[in-house]
C-alpha cells in the first residue's frame, strides 16, 4: 500500500493569500476590534467614574479588606491585582500612584497611603518602587463599595475564568464628574475635569427633584470646576455654559501668587492643573537668560513640609505686578484645560454635557437601589416564609416534639413535619434545626414580632419599588449624608474675566538709545552707547563695508531692501545688544529670506509716514521715488513682495523724509554725480520703472554706489553736484574720496 505523501503548508503562500486580503476586511477584522477595545477596555471611564484598571486595583484592594484594615506593601496589592489585570506590575503601580492621598491628584483620593508618591505637578518628582509604599483604601472608598454584595451591578469572568468583578462599582456619588480622568483612544479621547463634591451633591439632588432644571440653573449650583491643586479659573459664564450644554469647550486656569515685600519676591502657592513646576522654572530662566525678564534674578523650588511654593527673587524697585503680567503670558503660571466629556454610557462612547452625565449617573443610580432592594425584598421573604413556619408549629409545639420523638429515620424528620403542619421544604428544614433550648416564652415572642416587622419592611420595599419617587428619595438622602460627611470648600476659585488685566503690547519692551550699523554683506549689528562710544573698530569681513548707520532707539523697525525686489520689517527689538568686536547678525539667515537673496540697503523708522518716500536707484542708471503710503496695509506685514521694479538690478536705496536728501551715486565707469532727490520724479505705482538719472557711455557700464553718508564720501563729492537730470556725472579721476 501506497505511503500518502504529507503535504507541507508552504508559508509564503499563505502570506500572499492574506496580501489578497480587502482593505475592508483588514480594517473590520483586525483594526476595529482592536479600537473597540481601546475604546471601551482601557481609555474612556464609564458612568461609575473609572476606567477598567482603576476599578480592578480598587475592587483587589477591598476584596484583601483594605478598606477597613491596616496598610500593606504595595507590592503585594500590585501582585494581587494582576489576577483581575494582566498588565505589568509597572502599568498598574502608575495606576495606583495615581489614585492616592500623596500624589495629589485628586480631590477626594481613593487610597490613603504612606510613603513617596510623586507629586501631580511635578515630573521630576518620581514616586518610589512599590517595596518602599504602603497603602489601604481611603474611608471614602465606603461610597465606591456600598451593598456590594447585594447584587446592585453584574459581575463578569476575569480574564482566565478564575474569579469574578464587577463591570462597575455602585458609586453613591456622581464620581464621574468628582474626579478627574483624561485618556486617548482611537479615533476620540475623553479630558474630563473635577468639580467639587459638594456643588456636585447639590446639583444631583436639583436633578433628582426636577428632570427639566435648566443649564443656568446648574451653573448657579455647580459653579465651576475646582481642582485638587487649587489655583484661580478665569471665568467667563458663556464659555462654561458651552460646556456645561455640550461637554465641549477649554478656560483659563491661572496660578496664585502672593507678594513677601521682607523678602522682596513673589511666591507662587498653587498652579493650574494642567502645569509643570519643571516647565515654568525652565521658561522663567531663559525668560531671564534673554533680558525679557530683567525685573527677577532668580528662579527656586521652595516646596518644603507646608506644601507647594514657587519663588521669583527680585531685584530692588521691581514691580511684582509687571513681573507676574510677563510670566503670565510666557509661561504655564496662566494655562488652559480643555474639555471633552466622552463617557461609556452601557458600553457606548457618549460626549455629554453636565446635565446628560447627572441624568445617565441618576439611571445608573436608580437601576442599582432596585437591584439592592429586591436583594434586600428576597432575603426578608425567604425569612418570612421560614417564621411563618415557625408560627404554624407554634400552635401546637408538644405536637411537633412527638412527631420528631417518634420519628425513627432522621431523614423522615423533615417530611413527618411538613405534612403534620402544611409546611413547605424550607420551612420544615428550618423548624427541624432549632435548639430544644430556643422552645421557650421568650425565643416565641420575639419570633412573632420579628414577622409584624418583617411584614412591614416587606411592604415598605415593595412600594419602594413600585414609586420612582421613593426610590430618588432614597438617593436624595444618601447624597444628602455624602455631602455632610466628605464635602469640602472649594480650592479653586473664581475670578470674574472683567478682573483680569490684559498684559501691555509692550509689556517686555526695554527702551534705550542705540546704533544700527548694516553692511554691505549683510551683518547687522545693534550696539549700546557704551559699546557705540568704545574706541574698538567695528569688526567686518575681509572687504565688507559699512552701508547703513543710524542713532537711534529701541522702538522703532526696521526695512530691509533685498535684491529680490523684496521688503522684510523686523523690529529693533528683536536683535540682542552686541560688541563693537562681534560679527553681528546675518539678516538673510535670520530673517530666513530666499537662497541667494541678499540686502542692498535698509532704514529704520517708527511708522510709515505719507508724503515721505524711498528713493531707488537702479544698476541701468534709472531711479524712482516711491510714496511711503504704498507699502501700508492694515496688517504689519513681515515681508514685501513687489516692493520697487525688477527690470534692473537694485543698486540702493535711500530713504526721504520731510525734506530732499543729497545722494552720490557712483558708475563702474568711475564716475559720479551728487544730485537731490527732489530732482527724481515722484511716481504712484510701486513697480514703476523710473526716469534716466545718470547717462552710462555703453553697455556693460551700471552703478555701483548708492549712498546718502555724504560725511564718508569727503568734501570732493560737492565737486560733482549736478541740478539737472539726466546727466553722465563728473570724471572721478584724481578726486580724493574716504569711501
Amino acid at each position: 500500500m501506497a505511503k500518502k505523501k504529507k503535504i507541507v503548508e508552504n508559508p509564503m503562500e499563505n502570506e500572499a493569500e492574506a496580501l489578497k486580503q480587502p482593505i475592508t476586511e483588514t480594517l473590520e477584522k483586525n483594526y476595529m476590534p482592536y479600537a473597540m477595545s481601546v475604546i471601551i477596555s482601557r481609555a474612556i471611564p464609564e458612568i461609575d467614574g473609572f476606567k477598567p484598571s482603576h476599578r480592578k486595583l480598587l475592587y483587589t484592594m477591598y476584596k484583601m479588606g483594605l478598606l477597613n484594615g491596616q496598610r500593606t506593601k504595595s507590592t503585594n496589592i500590585v501582585g494581587q491585582t494582576m489576577r483581575l489585570n494582566p498588565h505589568g506590575d509597572a502599568s498598574i503601580y502608575e495606576t495606583m500612584v495615581r489614585l492616592t492621598r500623596g500624589n495629589e491628584s485628586l480631590l477626594h483620593p481613593f487610597i490613603d497611603s504612606k510613603g513617596t508618591f510623586g507629586k501631580q505637578y511635578s515630573r521630576d518628582m518620581a514616586y518610589a518602587a512599590s517595596r518602599y509604599t504602603e497603602a489601604k483604601l481611603d474611608p471614602i472608598c465606603h461610597e465606591l463599595f456600598d451593598s456590594i454584595d447585594k447584587n446592585p451591578v453584574d459581575f463578569i469572568p476575569n480574564y482566565d475564568n478564575t474569579m469574578e468583578e464587577p463591570s462597575l462599582l455602585p458609586t453613591t456619588f456622581p464620581n464621574i464628574l468628582v474626579s478627574p480622568n483624561l485618556g486617548i483612544a482611537v479615533g476620540m479621547a475623553c479630558s474630563i475635569c473635577s468639580f467639587n463634591l459638594a456643588e456636585i451633591c447639590d446639583g444631583t439632588i436639583a436633578l433628582l427633584k426636577n428632570p427639566k432644571v435648566t443649564v443656568d440653573r446648574m451653573l448657579d449650583i455647580v459653579k465651576a470646576p475646582d481642582f485638587p491643586g487649587g489655583a484661580n479659573i478665569i471665568y467667563d459664564r458663556e464659555q462654561m455654559r458651552k460646556i456645561y450644554e455640550t461637554g465641549l469647550g477649554s478656560f483659563k486656569i491661572r496660578a496664585k501668587y502672593e507678594y513677601n515685600k521682607k523678602n522682596n519676591c513673589i511666591d507662587v502657592l498653587e498652579i493650574p492643573y494642567t502645569s509643570s513646576i519643571e516647565s515654568i522654572m525652565k521658561k522663567a530662566k531663559d525668560m531671564i537668560k534673554s533680558g525679557k525678564l530683567r525685573e527677577v534674578t532668580s528662579v527656586r523650588d521652595a516646596i518644603d513640609l507646608n506644601g507647594f511654593k514657587l519663588t521669583f527673587d527680585l531685584k530692588k524697585d521691581s514691580d511684582p505686578e509687571l513681573v507676574m503680567q510677563k510670566l503670565f503670558s510666557v509661561t504655564e503660571l496662566e494655562n488652559s484645560f480643555d474639555c471633552n466629556f466622552n463617557i461609556l454610557v452601557e458600553g457606548t462612547p457618549m460626549q455629554l454635557g453636565i446635565r446628560e452625565i447627572l441624568t445617565e449617573w441618576i439611571r445608573f443610580r436608580i437601576r442599582c437601589v432596585t437591584r439592592e432592594l429586591n436583594f434586600d425584598l428576597d432575603k426578608k421573604l425567604q425569612k418570612l416564609e421560614l417564621l411563618q413556619g415557625l408560627m404554624k408549629i407554634l400552635v401546637d409545639i408538644d405536637e411537633a416534639i412527638r412527631i420528631i420523638r417518634n420519628t425513627k429515620l432522621e431523614s423522615d424528620v423533615v417530611p413527618n413535619l411538613a405534612k403534620a403542619f402544611d409546611l413547605t421544604q424550607n420551612q420544615a428544614e428550618y423548624i427541624a434545626d432549632i435548639k430544644l433550648r430556643n422552645i421557650n416564652r421568650e425565643y416565641i415572642i420575639n419570633r412573632g414580632k420579628e414577622v409584624e416587622g418583617l411584614v412591614a419592611e416587606i411592604k415598605d420595599i415593595k412600594e419602594t419599588l413600585r414609586d420612582e419617587l421613593k426610590l430618588k428619595a432614597l438617593i436624595i438622602s444618601s447624597l444628602q449624608e455624602i455631602k455632610k460627611k466628605y464635602g469640602k470648600p472649594r480650592k479653586t476659585q473664581l475670578i470674574e474675566r472683567e478682573e483680569v488685566k490684559a498684559p501691555a503690547k509692550d509689556i517686555f519692551f526695554e527702551n534705550y538709545n542705540c546704533r544700527l550699523i548694516m553692511t554691505k554683506g549683510g551683518y547687522f549689528k545693534k550696539l549700546s552707547v557704551q559699546a557705540s562710544r568704545s574706541a574698538d573698530e567695528q569688526k567686518l569681513k575681509e572687504g565688507d563695508y559699512v552701508l547703513y548707520q543710524e542713532d537711534t532707539d529701541n522702538r522703532g523697525d526696521v526695512l530691509f531692501f533685498t535684491d529680490k525686489a523684496q521688503i522684510y520689517r523686523a523690529k529693533v527689538d528683536d536683535f540682542e545688544l552686541c560688541k563693537a568686536s562681534s560679527m553681528g547678525d546675518y539678516i538673510p539667515s535670520k530673517l530666513g529670506m530666499d537662497d541667494d537673496e541678499h540686502v542692498v540697503a535698509c532704514k529704520m523708522i517708527y511708522d510709515i509716514i505719507p508724503n515721505h518716500h524711498m528713493v531707488y536707484i537702479f544698476e541701468n542708471g534709472k531711479g524712482v521715488r516711491i510714496n511711503m503710503s504704498a507699502y501700508d496695509s492694515k496688517s504689519r506685514r513681515r515681508k514685501i513682495t513687489g516692493a520697487y521694479s525688477t527690470a534692473s538690478p537694485l543698486a540702493g536705496a535711500i530713504y526721504e523724509g520731510d525734506k530732499p536728501v543729497s545722494i552720490f551715486i557712483r558708475s563702474d565707469a568711475d564716475r559720479g554725480m551728487l544730485i537731490k532727490s527732489s530732482l527724481i520724479p515722484d511716481k504712484s505705482t510701486r513697480t514703476a520703472a523710473g526716469v534716466q538719472i545718470m547717462k552710462l557711455p555703453k553697455k556693460g557700464v551700471k552703478i555701483d554706489l548708492v549712498t546718502d553718508r555724504i560725511e564718508d564720501i569727503g568734501q570732493d563729492a560737492l565737486k560733482c553736484k549736478k541740478l539737472a537730470l539726466p546727466s553722465t556725472g563728473s570724471p572721478l579721476g584724481q578726486l580724493t574720496f574716504n569711501f
